[in-house]
């Protein structure tokens, strides 16, 4: 049965990333690096008989951020052009470069493409462009406790709570919208329910712990520059959202290969199954005769 699954993909490296400095509304590009290692991750996990299977995608949710958005043109999808972001009424030579400079496409996608300001990085307000150990020393100076993100958010920009709000909401719709027609339905059924969404550090960390309803102060997450993870469910149930650790990766000739197997031992069962039910109709027939021979 169909299991669908929401992939979250962390913006690649740059240059505050690097130096750990909080970027929330600053708009860094990624490092010539951080370019690279998401085409590679693209290579390796994007295709047909890979993690992420475009035509099986049915919307990506992508942040405000060109950092977000370059990231997402670099995993080479197949998406359909224009992206959101261009334009014909801006100048879109930059962006057309970059996307001349990706391989071409070995596959397409017919998933839509929206830039969500849920997704967007948190508001870090006062502490935008400096590090944790800066943060830590502002606040012992100004007589505070030690820093938590989860617990204390950040002064002159977003809560806990305000993220919440944010993650929660997309979330629902995820579900509601995408997840909810397709999940329990019949693989073969050519359903399309994946999502992606393309984000940032702590917003998709604290998507990842609201997707399986834990506080954020439960978060003991970490997320790569550039790194990829899984939410779905569990027993094909909507009502049992859970985060996929690991999978097993099918590549190449090995998929025919491990689908036939799959179908084959998938008859066997069902032959059993048969042979049970027949075993069954002989038991009732005999004692069937048997009460017959008593009363006569």
């Amino acid at each position: 049965m169909t299991t669908p699954r929401c992939f979250i993909v962390r913006h690649g490296e740059t240059e505050w990333s690097l130096s750990g400095k909080h970027t929330g509304t600053t708009d860094i590009p990624l490092t010539k690096n951080g370019e690279k290692r998401v085409r590679a991750t693209g290579r390796a996990l994007v295709g047909d008989d890979r993690l992420i299977v475009p035509r099986q995608l049915v919307h990506i949710y992508v942040s405000p951020r060109r950092r977000a958005q370059r990231t997402l043109e670099l995993l080479n999808l197949g998406c359909h052009h224009p992206y959101p972001w261009e334009s014909s009424t801006t100048d879109t030579s930059s962006s057309s470069k970059h996307l001349l400079e990706s391989s071409p496409p070995r596959y397409k996608t017919d998933a839509h493409v929206t830039i969500d300001d849920r997704i967007a990085e948190w508001d870090y307000g006062d502490y935008e462009g400096i590090t944790s150990a800066e943060i830590r020393e502002m606040r012992k100076k100004q007589g505070l406790p030690p820093w938590d993100i989860w617990r204390d958010g950040c002064p002159g920009g977003e809560s806990p709570e305000d993220i919440i709000r944010r993650v929660d909401s997309l979330i629902a719709e995820i579900r509601d919208r995408y997840h909810a027609p397709v999940i329990g339905k019949p693989k073969d059924s050519g359903l399309a329910g994946d999502v992606l969404v393309v984000g940032h550090g702590h917003i998709l960390r604290a998507f990842a712990i609201r997707w399986v309803g834990q506080s954020l102060t439960q978060t003991s997450l970490i997320m790569e520059a550039g790194g990829v993870g899984t939410l779905s469910y569990e027993h094909h149930n909507i009502h049992e959202p859970a985060i996929l650790l690991g999978g097993g990766f099918v590549v190449g000739e090995e998929k025919a290969e491990i689908e036939r197997a799959e179908r084959e031992e998938k008859e066997k069962e069902e032959e059993k199954e048969k042979e049970k039910e027949e075993e069954k109709e002989k038991e009732k027939e005999k004692e069937k005769e048997k009460e017959k021979q008593l009363q006569n």
